[in-house]
């Protein structure tokens, strides 16, 4: 079985902490290594901007974007997702993404400009009110400034998606009545768990209508009310939002290298196959774990390029 994820945060690690995809040490989970073990073929990486870091928001984008180029450029099965690209040969498929529209500081065309260096999607906020809108895990009903829906417009124009991970539900509502290309890389079901940072069943409906994709996040507190989070918690929210959302809607977004605790057995990418076990396990299986695993994302991600 194949796999695509929909979201990590190692270049943030590459940048601050000395990462190396292809010799991992201490907390760094993920590694070349570790994804072909895990039959890895897409890899989305999140230029994850850090409000409290000391360099400016744009700085940061620029630093963990040259080190996505470095990394490519020493580790050669390591390549860009192009429209024609094989899951069946030897590369690994990348895509760079950004999470937290911070890093445009608020200028369309800082927008294109990072769009053009490769920038395939952008959530428009983390866990922090900006100028473009307000995160989920904020109190308020507030979505998306004027500015944000300008912002969001002008990524539909340009082709770039805008990933709704870590926006509130009136921001939601706000991207869903532009037309633009939208997923979730890394959210859960408020149905199965009710975290703010999950999401209601009517926007994983439309978000599948429009062929978008909800990538389930492994991170225990999106999971359960437990201290620890398993496999199964996660096959529980996969199993919904496919049910939810049909067989072309739901992904994986582990969110590696992005918490300091991952569910039991899932340290790594190289542990996904239990993932695959488990989902067939809560009933998901043949052509529907297929997509689940893989296919949906990569069809999604090449239809940005």
């Amino acid at each position: 079985m194949y796999f695509a994820d929909g979201h990590c945060d190692f270049l943030y690690g590459m940048v601050n902490d000395g990462y190396d995809i292809a010799k991992p040490a201490g907390r760094q989970s993920v590694s070349l290594d570790r994804l072909k073990k895990g039959g890895v073929k897409l890899q989305l990486f999140a230029a994850w901007i850090d409000v409290k870091h000391k360099r400016p928001y744009l700085s940061q984008f620029m630093s963990m974007a040259d080190a996505y180029e470095r990394m490519l450029e020493q580790n050669k099965e390591l390549v860009k997702l192009t429209p024609d690209f094989d899951v069946n040969g030897d590369a690994i498929a990348t895509m760079l993404t950004i999470e937290g529209g911070e890093a445009i500081e608020g200028y369309e065309d800082i927008l294109r400009c990072v769009h053009r260096m490769g920038a395939k999607a952008m959530t428009l906020t983390w866990n922090t009110q900006n100028e473009l809108a307000n995160p989920a895990v904020k109190k308020g009903k507030k979505g998306l400034t004027f500015l944000g829906k300008e912002i969001v417009r002008e990524m539909g124009r340009i082709g770039m998606a805008v990933d709704v991970s870590h926006l509130n539900d009136a921001g939601i509502d706000d991207v869903l009545n532009e037309d633009v290309k939208v997923f979730a890389s890394h959210s859960n079901a408020r149905a199965v768990f009710d975290s703010p940072r999950a999401l209601r069943d009517e926007h994983i409906k439309e978000i599948a209508r429009r062929g978008g994709t909800v990538g389930v996040n492994f991170y225990h507190k999106q999971l359960t009310e437990k201290h620890f989070a398993d496999i199964e918690d996660i096959a529980r929210h996969a199993v919904h939002i496919l049910e939810v959302g049909g067989g072309n809607c739901l992904a994986i977004g582990s969110d590696f290298d992005g918490m300091g605790r991952y569910p039991e057995g899932l340290a790594d990418p190289s542990c996904l196959p239990a993932l695959a076990r488990a989902l067939e396990r809560a009933g998901v299986t043949g052509e529907a774990l297929e997509a689940a695993c893989w296919r949906n994302l990569m069809r999604f991600a090449k239809s940005l390029c």
